[in-house]
C-alpha cells in the first residue's frame, strides 16, 4: 500500500522507520520530512494544514492510508477533510483533537466523566487570573489554553515566577495560544506517559515511557518539548496503568463518544503519579516527541498493523507483541535551545554510527546542504538504543552521541536518571 506520513520530526522519523519495515508498505512519502527521512522515503514539500492540499496530493499519488504526526494539522481539520475524501487517516478529528487544543475543554470533559486531575481555573483577562494566583499561592502551574508546541506551561514555584507568566502569555508572546489560560494545583509525584489507542468504541494501551522536560542535567531550568526519554516508565506499574484506563482514559473517551465526537487515534495521557494513584496531567492526540523514538524502537514493524487497525475500527481483535527490553533516547539540541539558537552548522560523524533494529539516530530538525547534514531547527537529533536492560540502553546511546563531532549542539548526559 502506499502511505503517507504528516510532518518533519523526530517523531515521523521514527513512524517511517518503523513502518517502512512492515512489507504491507510498498511505497512510502513524508510531507514536508527532514534530510534523515529523505534517506529511507520520499519527502514531498506540501501545506500539510490544508486538508483540500493533502487531499489532492493523496488522489494524485495513490495514497491508501494517511498517518497525521503532529497537532497542528489535527487542529486544523485534516484528518476531516481526508475522511470526508474518503481516505484511510489515522487521527483524530478536529472535534476530538480538542483534548489537546483547549486545555480548559479537556479539564471539562474530566469533570464530566469524574475523572481525576488537577483542580484548575480557567481566564480570558490578566486580572482576574493574577488574583486567583496571589489567593491560591505557590507553587502553581500557569498553561496557556490552545497549542503553543511544548513552550505553554510554567511550573511556577513563587507567586512572582506566575504572575510574570501571566504577563507573558497575555502579551501575547504564545499568540492565539495564550488568548485564555488554565490556572492549575501544583500535583506533586511522579510524571509518566501512557499510550493507548482508541478506534471510537475500542481502546488498546501499547506502552509506557518517560521523558525528561527540563532542559538542564537534574531536571532544572526551563522547559523544553523534551530532552530525552526512555520506555517502559517503571514507575507505571500495570496496577496503576489499569487504574489510568479505567478511571481516567476510558471515561474521558466515553463522554467524547456521549457528546458525538468519537475519539480515533492515539491518545497520550500524561499521568502524575503519586502514591501509587494517578491523576491526569494533560491528554496529547498524537505519538509524543522524543516519547515516540523510544516506542517504535520497541514495537517496529507491528506498529502499522495496530494504525490501520484503529483507523479501521478493528481494535477488539488487536494486540501487541513486546519484546522484554528497554529503550532510551537522548536530544542532541542546537546551543541556546530552548531560546534563541543559530541554524545551519554541520554535523559530522552520523555516518560512522550502526542505524538497525537496536540502535539509531532519528533525525529532528536537519536538512541536507552540498552533500551535509546541517542543524535546521532547536531539537535536532534523537540517539536512540534499545538493550536487554536500561542500562545497556543508556550504555548504547551514549556511546553514539560520542561519536558525533556536532561542536555546536548539546546534550543532556543523565537520561533516564530517576529509573536508573
Amino acid at each position: 500500500m502506499n502511505i503517507l506520513i504528516l510532518g518533519g520530526g523526530g517523531r515521523e522519523h521514527a513512524l517511517a522507520w518503523a513502518i517502512k519495515q512492515n512489507p504491507k508498505c510498498d511505497r512510502l512519502i513524508v510531507a514536508p520530512g527532514n534530510a534523515g527521512i529523505a534517506q529511507l522515503a520520499e519527502v514531498a514539500d506540501i501545506d500539510i494544514l490544508s486538508g483540500a492540499t493533502v487531499v489532492t496530493f493523496c488522489e494524485e499519488n495513490a495514497i491508501d492510508f494517511v498517518v497525521i504526526g503532529p497537532e497542528a494539522p489535527l487542529a486544523a481539520g485534516v484528518a476531516d477533510a481526508l475522511e470526508a475524501a474518503g481516505i484511510l487517516v489515522f487521527g483524530p478529528s478536529a472535534a476530538a483533537a480538542r483534548l489537546e487544543a483547549s486545555k480548559a475543554f479537556t479539564k471539562e470533559i474530566c469533570d464530566a466523566c469524574g475523572a481525576p486531575t488537577a483542580a484548575w481555573a480557567r481566564f480570558a483577562d490578566p486580572t482576574p487570573a493574577k488574583d486567583y494566583i496571589r489567593r491560591m499561592g505557590a507553587p502553581i502551574v500557569v498553561k496557556a489554553d490552545g497549542l503553543a508546541a511544548g513552550k505553554g506551561v510554567v511550573v511556577a514555584m513563587t507567586v512572582a515566577e506566575a504572575l510574570a507568566a501571566i504577563d507573558d502569555m497575555f502579551g501575547g508572546s504564545l499568540g492565539a495560544a495564550g488568548a485564555e489560560v488554565v490556572i492549575e494545583e501544583f500535583m506533586t509525584g511522579e510524571e509518566a506517559s501512557y499510550f493507548v489507542l482508541c478506534d471510537g468504541i475500542d481502546v488498546l494501551p501499547i506502552g509506557t515511557a518517560q521523558d525528561h522536560k527540563r532542559v538542564g542535567e537534574g531536571d532544572i531550568g526551563p522547559n523544553t518539548g523534551g530532552m530525552g526519554a526512555y520506555s517502559p516508565a517503571p514507575v507505571l506499574t500495570e496496577a496503576i496503568a489499569a487504574q489510568a484506563l479505567d478511571e481516567i482514559i476510558r471515561p474521558c473517551l466515553a463522554e467524547m463518544a456521549r457528546r458525538g465526537t468519537p475519539y480515533r487515534g492515539v491518545i497520550f495521557a500524561g499521568l502524575m503519579i503519586d502514591h501509587g494513584r494517578a491523576r491526569l496531567v494533560e491528554y496529547n492526540c498524537r505519538f509524543g516527541d522524543p516519547e515516540t523514538q523510544v516506542l517504535m524502537l520497541r514495537l517496529g514493524a507491528q506498529v502499522l498493523d495496530l494504525l490501520l487497525a484503529t483507523a479501521e475500527g478493528r481494535l477488539a481483535g488487536a494486540g501487541v507483541n513486546w519484546a522484554d527490553d528497554h529503550a532510551l533516547t537522548v536530544v542532541m539540541a542546537a546551543r541556546g535551545y530552548p531560546g534563541a539558537y543559530a541554524k545551519g552548522s554541520v554535523i559530522r560523524g552520523l555516518d560512522a554510527l550502526p542505524q538497525n533494529a537496536r540502535e539509531m539516530v532519528f533525525h529532528a530538525g536537519t536538512a541536507a546542504r552540498d552533500g551535509a547534514i546541517i542543524a535546521n531547527g532547536g531539537r535536532v537529533l534523537n540517539v536512540s538504543a534499545r538493550g536487554a536492560t536500561l542500562a545497556e540502553a543508556h550504555a548504547r546511546a551514549y556511546a553514539m552521541l560520542d561519536a558525533i563531532d556536532w561542536p555546536e549542539g548539546f546534550f543532556r548526559r543523565d537520561i533516564g536518571w530517576r529509573a536508573l
